[in-house]
């Protein structure tokens, strides 16, 4: 994915993301790819970010792996390779509305020759098996057995895996490693591992919008406030009135401009603007703050509520959910002598009576 397209014919600028299944092979950090859940595919492998820094802002519990998009800037070779990876909290109770302290988001970028990936782009076939551990880079730092995030605890009686905090491990513990802890055997599926989201590979193609009818727009459907029924003055009643129509015709071109393509879970236009779901709850310049460089940021994708759909998130009583999350980064994607840079997220939720 990269911005600063050059549109054709029915292309908005905007590149939609896709999920679909792939070979696990396919997902590792040497094939850069795009990818929702399983365990993160660090480009990087030096400095990952920290349990504290990956902490829920709400409940203090590590956030888990959402998922990344590989972005890389041409003609800046300090941005080759550029990843941006998004973690978020799995406690539903963190998801009140407007609020994205339970959102995570890092970039990672190297120039082509680098200490960890071949100069020549990477082959398109399986490579030969490894004997790597999956849960070390090659690096040498051990990641989190749960959650393929920087684990620096180690079990106390094998001492083999290693886990970025104690409730991962005791995640993990209650979760299978309790019957492996005393034996010879590890398993290394992924298939036992409940604790993270579903993994997809993200593919993209440009948006291309349809060819509009000549048809005469739809008459405002919104109903008139009964005022006959009301205390309010009639001043209060037309602003009332003013803001529903706002707010209902920002719903209903999200829902337009989707429709096409009703399966995107991800939007990419770099420098682009986002598709809102609400007139409420847009930030102003003001609101996005600056990187630590002094560069301001900028909008680089937004996060569908689609995705929702194939997280396995729903609960009975409560549910992690959001309208759309809005990405902004460095506009001149600094490289300040870290391997991971905090970039800025924006959760905006649907208006009580929307929904997708």
């Amino acid at each position: 994915m990269s911005g600063n397209r050059t549109d054709s014919e029915g292309e908005t600028g905007v590149v939609l993301g896709f999920l679909e299944e792939a070979e696990p092979w396919q997902l590792a950090s040497a094939q850069f790819p795009s990818k929702v859940g399983g365990r993160p595919a660090w480009l990087s492998q030096l400095n990952l970010p920290t349990v504290a820094e990956l902490v829920c802002e709400k409940c203090q519990l590590p956030t888990v792996f959402l998922l990344q998009v590989y972005a890389p800037i041409v003609g800046q070779e300090r941005s080759f390779h550029r990843t941006l990876y998004v973690f978020c909290c799995k406690t539903p109770e963190c998801y009140t509305a407007n609020d994205n302290r339970c959102f995570k988001v890092y970039r990672s970028q190297l120039p082509r020759k680098n200490d960890f990936y071949s100069y020549d782009p990477p082959p398109d076939e399986e490579p030969a098996a490894s004997a790597d551990d999956e849960h070390v880079l090659g690096s040498g730092v051990k990641l989190c057995r749960l959650c393929g995030c920087a684990g620096h605890k180690a079990c106390s009686r094998c001492h083999t895996v290693t886990y970025c905090s104690k409730e991962h491990q005791a995640i993990d513990w209650k979760q299978r490693h309790k019957k492996e802890c005393s034996s010879e055997s590890f398993s290394a599926s992924d298939a036992e591992n409940l604790f993270l989201f579903p993994e997809w590979e993200l593919v993209t193609e440009p948006e291309e919008l349809p060819v509009k009818d000549d048809k005469p727009a739809d008459s405002n459907s919104l109903e008139q406030a009964n005022t006959e029924s009301s205390d309010l003055e009639e001043s209060e009643l037309e602003s009332m009135a003013l803001h529903e129509s706002q707010d209902s015709k920002m719903f209903q071109k999200f829902k337009e401009r989707i429709a096409a393509e009703p399966h995107q879970v991800l939007r990419y236009c770099r420098e682009g603007s986002p598709l809102w779901v609400s007139s409420e709850h847009v930030p102003s310049k003001e609101d996005v703050p600056k990187c630590p460089c002094g560069t301001n940021r900028i909008f680089e994708f937004q996060i569908m509520p689609q995705l929702l759909n194939h997280l396995k998130v729903d609960r009975p009583d409560a549910s992690i959910d959001w309208g759309t999350l809005a990405i902004y980064t460095c506009a001149a994607s600094c490289d300040q002598g870290k391997n991971y840079s905090a970039e800025f997220i924006w959760k905006q939720d649907f208006s009580e009576d929307q929904g997708v």
